[in-house]
């Protein structure tokens, strides 16, 4: 029997396995909070497929575990035990646990480890059974051989649990040379026959190297529904087994696959008919260019200008289209938090309702793949710090459930995501305090609450008196502001004492292209990304003031900011230095403002983002670099960044 080779789907079986432990997780949830009993065969068959799949896969250390949460699932099924929060909490735990094995699936290490073991006991003892812990192999006689018997005796209720007995034929002949003969001795007349039981019971040889472990850890996942026992046919001296996790008969580098981020993209079928039907139309509108190669005649010239509008038109239709087979919904990061939110509010004791709201709209998946942990720091931040315990709620006038909302939506070319809770508000006296101790601010600063509010995202602040392991030890506003700034986005936020705190993280729909304005400085062209800049403005001397040290501060709207001269910072000849006689874009960054001199703006356009690092170096102040029309590179400045530079050089 020729032996299939299965590494090569391990990725799809990973992505479809996570997927459905996020099924789990959110039935499990609405399970706790009253759901119908429907829910438990949802979590029922994703169990039974991410078991069935282990098996098939080379997993049977995941199979086994899995099966433990099955037949615990099967009474909830049944009605033979009650649902409660205990049970609950049991496949959850063993939810994460799963995570856990997959992540260490690939990798290539071990999947069992002492929590494993541990919750699959749990498991057992609530069906009533105990499962001795697994010893480490010793070396005995008989570990090892180059011929083996197997008498496979499966109880007749195997089938009914969806065990295949083919299947473990298929991972035994990856062993070695496998040689099957049933045996007949339960087989009860046709009249009586079960297609749903098994009667059947098979002797099997298996010719090759395979160790004693590697032919149970096949039938590892099936041990408690069949009577089963592996002898030698001929001992051979000991060899090494090999590493727990790996699949038999192949080394740890088989195991090994793609990291967290998940390296491909389910893309909907329309989208592929989309493209299909794009490319369709480019070469038509190709053939009808194509005539104007051979020769050109000026009477055919209003037909060669609608050919190119035609061109322009189907090219922008398919990078949007491309760009979409990227995009993917911000629900499957929303998903994390309903058992976020769970967890956070019984260890605090406080009592959340979360909505989520937008779960479809749609956003880059390397975006999405990197607003996941911003996203928990601001919700654990509303949960510990914003929302009151029930008590005080109730003693200011509000119900004792504190509501927490999560929603993404559009707005202009971007995607907006916020967080608001209706607890406290921001504490403006322990911010302004804590401020005043660190040196932050003077002592006879009068700042607006906007201002304080901007205090929160200094590294290293936080207003808790006792550090935990929620909150306290200043490590979290910062990173958040740091990493969506990392993204192109920014965050704004809107407090009101006693009624609440909204976070507000504005990000571009994609890291390829980006809407900007192209601003020329001598005889370079920069691009500022639009979603930094507040307004451009022409200076008039009575709003510029120079300062003690060369500084210099631009009067806009009863505030003053300093100016950054891109001349000087990026070292240009030819530029405007007269203030007067440039052009200032008011762009913000990591929550400050301050206002670039250019010498005037040439236009909007939308710039493909190629890699400064990948192809020269990383340079301060610039995030990438685009070509233009003319075949020329314009650099895509960084504010955050430049907002970064300017600190330094004040500071030095």
């Amino acid at each position: 029997m020729a032996s299939v080779g299965v590494a090569q789907f391990h990725q799809v079986f990973f992505e479809e396995s996570l997927e459905g432990l996020d099924v789990m997780e959110s039935s499990l949830l609405a399970l706790d909070e009253g759901g119908d009993s429907e829910l438990v065969n949802t979590i029922f068959r994703a169990a039974h497929s991410i078991k069935g799949g282990s098996a098939t896969f080379g997993f049977p250390e995941m199979a086994a575990f899995t099966h433990e949460a099955e037949s615990l699932l099967d009474e909830l099924r049944d009605g033979r035990r009650a649902i409660d929060g205990t049970i609950v909490e049991l496949l959850l735990r063993t939810v994460d646990c799963l995570r856990g094995m997959f992540a260490r699936a690939q990798s290539g290490q071990p999947l069992n480890n002492a929590e494993a073991e541990s919750l699959r006991g749990q498991m057992a003892a609530a069906l009533g059974r105990k499962i001795e812990p697994k010893a480490a192999p010793s070396r005995r006689a008989g570990d090892h051989a180059d011929a083996w018997r197997i008498d496979f005796r499966p109880h007749q209720g195997m089938l009914a649990g969806g065990n295949d007995p083919l299947r473990l034929f298929r991972e035994l002949a990856a062993l070695g040379e496998l040689q099957v003969q049933p045996v007949l001795d339960r087989l009860p007349p046709l009249a009586a026959l079960k297609p749903a039981q098994c009667h059947l019971g098979w002797v099997l040889e298996l010719g090759g190297p395979a160790t004693r472990d590697q032919i149970a850890a096949v039938f590892d996942w099936v041990e408690d529904e069949c009577e089963l026992t592996i002898e030698p046919l001929h001992v051979v001296a000991d060899e090494p087994a090999p590493a727990a996790g790996v699949p038999a008969g192949k080394p740890p580098a088989a195991a090994a696959v793609h990291g967290a981020e998940s390296g491909s993209v389910r893309v909907s079928i329309d989208k592929i008919d989309g493209l299909i039907d794009l490319v369709g139309e480019l070469v038509i509108t190709q053939s009808m260019l194509d005539q104007f190669r051979e020769e050109f005649d000026t009477a055919k010239l209003a037909l060669l200008q609608q050919g190119l509008t035609q061109l322009a038109r189907h090219t922008r239709e398919l990078q949007e289209s491309v760009m979409g087979v990227r995009m993917l919904p911000i629900g499957s990061v929303f998903n994390r938090f309903p058992r976020l939110v769970r967890d956070l509010t019984q260890k605090l004791g406080k009592q959340v309702k979360l909505e989520l709201v937008g779960e479809q709209t749609e956003l880059d998946k390397t975006v999405l793949e990197k607003i996941g942990d911003p996203l928990v720091h601001l919700v654990r931040n509303a949960i510990d710090h914003g929302l009151e315990m029930p008590d005080r709620r109730r003693a200011v006038g509000k119900a004792q459930t504190g509501a927490l909302r999560l929603e993404a939506f559009h707005r202009g070319g971007n995607i907006v995501v916020e967080v608001s809770d209706d607890g406290a508000g921001l504490n403006r006296e322990a911010i302004v305090a804590k401020a005043l101790q660190r040196g932050l601010i003077a002592s006879g600063d009068q700042l607006s609450d906007e201002q304080v509010a901007e205090l929160i995202f200094q590294p290293g602040f936080s207003t808790a008196a006792v550090a935990t392991d929620l909150s306290g030890r200043g490590v979290g506003m910062d990173v958040v502001r740091r990493n969506v700034s990392d993204l192109g986005g920014a965050v704004a936020i809107r407090t009101r004492s006693g009624h609440g705190t909204v976070f507000t993280i504005t990000l571009p729909l994609t890291l390829a292209i980006i809407d900007g304005l192209t601003a020329a400085v001598g005889r370079e062209h920069y691009i500022v990304p639009l979603v930094s800049i507040i307004e451009s403005v022409q200076a008039r001397p009575e709003t510029l003031h120079r300062v003690t040290g060369g500084g210099e501060l631009f009067r806009f709207r009863d505030e003053y900011l300093p100016v950054l001269r891109l001349h000087q910072l990026f070292g240009c000849t030819g530029a405007q230095a007269a203030i007067e006689e440039g052009l200032l874009i008011v762009v913000e960054g990591d929550g400050t403002r301050v206002a670039l001199l250019v010498d005037g703006l040439i236009g909007q356009q939308q710039a493909v983002v190629k890699s400064l690092e990948a192809n020269y170096r990383r340079v301060g102040g610039i995030s990438g670099a685009t070509i233009l029309a003319d075949g020329s590179v314009a650099l895509i400045v960084d504010v955050a960044g430049l907002i970064r530079l300017q600190s330094r050089s004040k500071a030095a």
